[in-house]
This record gives C-alpha cells, structure tokens and sequence, in this order.
C-alpha cells in the first residue's frame, strides 16, 4: 500500500484507497463529458473512435487507482492502457491529441482527489508524470518502427525502378512513404560518398520545393527527384535540384535521367541513367550532374536500344523527312571533315548555299553541325539511320 509522509511520519491509507474504488466510476463518466467539452477534434470523431478513447481515458482512471495500491509491484505502463484500443487509433490521433486526453484525466483525477484528500497530492503528481512519459514512450516506440519500416519500402520502391518495374504499385508504395510530389520526376545517380547523409538530401530538396527518394545500392547511391507541383520549365528544375544535390554524392560521374511525368515512369528515367552511367568514364571531365541525353552516342555505341531510338527520333528522321538536301549535305559535310570549301565542291553548290543549309539542319534538330561533340552525335545517328533504313527497306 502506498505510503504518504505527515508530519515526518509514513501513514497506510487504506481509507483512500477504499474511496478510490467507489469514486472510479463516477470520475470515468465525469471524465468523459470533460472530453466532449473541451476537445472539439475528439467530438468530431466518428462514435468508435470517441468510445475507444473513452475507454483509454477509462482505463487510465482504473491503472492510477491500481499503481496507487502499490506503485513498485505494477508500475503503470502507457501500453497498457492503449492496449484497450483499436491499435489503428494510436495511427489516427497524434501524440498531441494524445498528451490533450492526458491532461483532462489528470485534471479530473485532480479535480476530485485533491478536493476530498489534498494529502493525495504528491501521489497524484508522480502518476501524471509517470502518465505522461509513458505515453511519450509508446509514440517513440511507434515512430521508431514506422522509420524501419518507411526506410525498408523506400529501399524496395527505389530498387524496384532501377529494376524497371512501371506497374501502379509504385505509386501506391510511394503515397504509404508520404511522398509529395505532384510534378515532374528524374532520375539521378552517382557514387555513394563516404558519408551517407540521406537527412541532407531531403531537407535540401525540400528546400526547392521536391521530395526525394533515396536508395543505397553498395557503391551506387540512388535520388528520385519529383518536383511538388507541375511546372512549364520542368526540366530545368529537376537539373536545379540535382545540382543542389551533388555534393551529397561521392567522386565520379553523377548522372541525370531524362525527365517522366509521374514517379510511375521513374523507371524510363533509370534506364537511361543507368546506362549513362556506364560510359559516363569515356568523356573527359563530364559535367556534375550530366544528362543521359548528353551521352546519347556513347549510349548507343554500347548496344543502348533506348539511345538507338532516341537519336533516330531527335535527329535522324526529321531530317530524313524534310528537304533531301539537307540529309545529304549534313553526311557530305561530316564526310568531308566539316569543311565547307570541300562540301560546297562534292555537292556542286556556292559555300553559301551549304551555310544556309546547315542553318536549317540546326533550327530543325537542335543541334549545332559545327560544333565538335554535336558532330560526333550527327555522324553517330546517321549511321544508325543508314542501318536502320536498309533493315527496313525504307528511303533506300
């Protein structure tokens, strides 16, 4: 039986505890009309939730006059009490709301006690304290195992891009992490730096408006980047962001995949880093972070399908579909070492005529004939395209 100190001397109070148990009743009803008055979330809950915090709210009235009795043989456990509950309600109320019902049960067990027998009041403060950390200590257990958990699903969704899975189970896996973004999603990957430091890369990219992903795969770090909200430069942001987050990364390539509309197609965007990724070391000093669409000819000289088709499309059939002048005279033009006195002499026309058609190649594709690394990408899709052309049997 607990033992209260008066005048020096320790006093049995098995009078207390007689009154206790007569009172619990009474004090459990009166607790929960407190409850209602007070707590407009708790009365806007649905008529199961309100009894299931009742009743933890009930419970607790129970386990104080139970570790009044003797406080060294039971001592009150929060997950005892919470055990009274569906285990979804410790999901549905936060750990707020939860010290709020904490508060109007000490407040009644004081309201009560203290008014009958102020002599209860060293007992009451040590239960509201006892109340109040283990309550504190199941949401920690709860949030420490929701970390395991969201850090496994994260581990699975991201390996399940790289693997190219495009099913609608990302999707839902990825709303179960909290994922935010409504935007534009890529791709990135690089080493993994000696000092992992996942915390940085979200508060970085919360810091430009996206949500990542994050996934170490041994010496190959993984980001999916998805901005928050749908923009008209999307692109340009995601390579914002990345370059805010290269320096999460180790030495080495850093690699960016193109851009897909949701992080369903994240798997498009992997594809493509990784094979980037792979004959990233044959350019010299690539840039941090570099597109994979800059790689597109190295992609394609390693046997990339995806890179094969990306260059045919960007580059070689429209110019196969526009004027046949200018085809042949960006083949004669790389042919001839991009000279334009030799062009102009193959093609038996002014240098002029060959600049303005150059000109027109360029406004059409994007890309600069003169330029040195625009001309190895142009030589490259050529190539592609005269093959493709004679498996197909098409412009022959």
């Amino acid at each position: 039986m607990l033992q209260l100190e008066q005048a020096g001397q320790p006093v049995e109070t098995p009078k207390h505890l007689a009154w206790l148990n007569s009172i619990a009743g009474e004090l459990a009803t009166a607790t929960l009309i407190r409850l209602d008055e007070t707590l407009p979330w708790y009365r806007n809950m649905p008529p199961v939730r309100r009894a299931a915090i009742g009743g933890v709210a009930q419970t607790g009235i129970t386990s104080f006059i139970s570790w009044y009795k003797d406080p060294k043989a039971q001592p009150w456990v929060a997950a005892d009490v919470f055990g009274s509950a569906p285990r979804e309600l410790l999901r549905s109320i936060s750990l707020q709301e939860t010290l709020q019902v904490i508060q109007v049960v000490v407040e009644m067990v004081e309201e009560t006690v203290l008014k009958e027998h102020p002599d209860l009041h060293t007992a009451v403060l040590k239960y509201s304290r006892d109340l109040a950390f283990s309550a504190a200590d199941v949401y920690a257990r709860a949030a420490e195992a929701r970390g395991l958990w969201d850090a496994r699903l994260e581990a699975l969704v991201v390996d399940s891009i790289i693997s190219g899975e495009t099913s609608q189970e990302i999707s839902s896996r990825v709303a179960a992490l909290g994922w935010q973004a409504d935007g534009a999603v890529a791709v990135l990957l690089g080493s993994t730096p000696s000092s992992e430091d996942p915390d940085g890369v979200r508060k970085t990219a919360r810091k430009l408006a996206a949500d990542v992903l994050v996934g170490i795969q041994g010496r190959r770090q993984v980001v999916v980047v998805g901005l928050m909200e749908p923009t008209n430069d999307a692109e340009a942001k995601i390579y914002e962001t990345a370059s805010a987050l290269e320096q999460y990364f180790g030495s080495g390539p850093l690699v960016l995949g193109p851009t897909v509309l949701s992080v369903s197609d994240a798997s498009k965007s992997a594809k493509a880093a990784l094979s980037a990724l792979a004959v990233a070391a044959t350019v010299d000093s690539p840039t941090r972070p570099t597109h994979a669409d800059k790689l597109l000819p190295e992609r394609a000289l390693s046997g990339d399908p995806l890179a094969k088709q990306s260059m045919l499309d960007k580059y070689y059939t429209p110019l196969a579909d526009s004027q046949s002048d200018l085809l042949s005279t960006l083949r004669a033009y790389l042919d001839c070492g991009r000279s334009l006195e030799a062009t102009s002499k193959q093609l038996f026309v002014h240098a002029n005529t060959v600049r303005y058609r150059l000109k027109r190649i360029q406004e059409i594709i994007i890309e600069n004939p003169t330029d040195p690394r625009s001309a190895f990408m142009l030589q490259i899709a050529l190539a592609l395209g005269a093959i493709s052309d004679s498996e197909s049997g098409v412009r022959r």
